[in-house]
């Protein structure tokens, strides 16, 4: 795996390359309540079907009471007979195993489960930190090197990330050579997985896509990358190694992405409080 089949990485645009910086949101903005020519219209609908909204409401219940009554008579044992089987739990259902044994000293998640669930869970907390901000700062980016890449794979990722994230691309989004905010701003890149799908299994590795969206920018009034939030997927390669789930290889690409919600955009300043008083998660399912 080289790193320009990532793509893009050490690219500045994130959004549609993989990267780091940002992209241009296409916001719509729907027309106000109040000014819906159709409004009065509407209101005066409503009490007219009341009467009818309260029949359909009791037939409704009605018809639940009585499924209920027929489930609690029911002595044949529906979900053992020929005629029904039981519900199956749902997929994303908690199974009652915890998926992280312990976390080292790093604070990245380690031991996961030899399952499935188990490869799902190492690559969805594996994703969160592949995209974080740490993952810029030389001292940390070889610390999660260590803890995250398979024992074969870490000279050349860490031989590949300091080419990608140099002086003069932490320049460009703001950072100085140690990846911290340069001037008053503050420097965040946030990633939080929507959901997982594993598209191979076997005894001794996985691959597991995650749906992910995100924050990432700089706050500052003269920042030239905003905040933003983006949508991505990343597909990673893992292998059981050191008894535990490992990343060989792994590439992003761009959505699915739904349409924006028509929601106000915060001033930099609450964007700044924002990142001191939440604080981030680590992912485990």
């Amino acid at each position: 795996m080289s790193l320009g089949d990532e793509n893009g990485y050490g690219d500045s645009g994130r959004g549609d390359t993989g990267g780091y910086g940002g992209s241009g949101q296409t916001r719509t903005r729907y027309p106000d309540r109040d000014s819906d020519p159709y409004g009065s219209q509407r209101r005066g609908g409503r009490s007219s079907s009341r009467g009818l909204v309260t029949v359909v409401g009791v037939v409704v219940v009605l018809v639940a009471a009585i499924a209920f009554a027929n489930r609690g008579s029911d002595d044949s044992g529906s979900a053992s007979g020929a005629g029904g089987s039981a519900p199956k739990a749902s997929t994303t259902a908690p199974s009652g195993e915890d998926p992280v044994r312990s976390t080292d000293a790093t604070g990245i998640p380690s031991g996961f489960a030899h399952t499935q669930q188990g490869a799902e869970s190492a690559a969805a907390n594996y994703a969160v930190v592949l995209v974080s901000a740490d993952i810029l700062k030389p001292t940390r980016r070889a610390e999660i090197v260590r803890q995250v890449f398979a024992a074969d794979q870490q000279a050349a990722m860490t031989a590949k990330f300091d080419k990608a994230y140099s002086a003069q691309f932490l320049s460009d989004i703001g950072l100085d050579t140690n990846g911290n905010p340069t001037g008053e701003s503050t420097y965040v890149s946030r990633t939080t997985p929507v959901g997982t799908k594993t598209t191979g299994y076997a005894d001794t590795d996985a691959t597991v896509d995650v749906w992910c969206t995100g924050v990432f920018g700089s706050t500052g009034e003269t920042s030239t990358t905003p905040v933003s939030n983006d949508w991505f997927t990343m597909t990673l390669h893992l292998q059981w190694s050191d008894d535990d789930w490992k990343v060989d290889a792994f590439s992003q690409k761009d959505g699915p992405t739904p349409v924006n919600g028509d929601n106000q955009v915060s001033s930099s300043d609450v964007i700044s409080k924002a990142l001191e008083e939440f604080g981030g998660f680590t992912y485990a399912r």
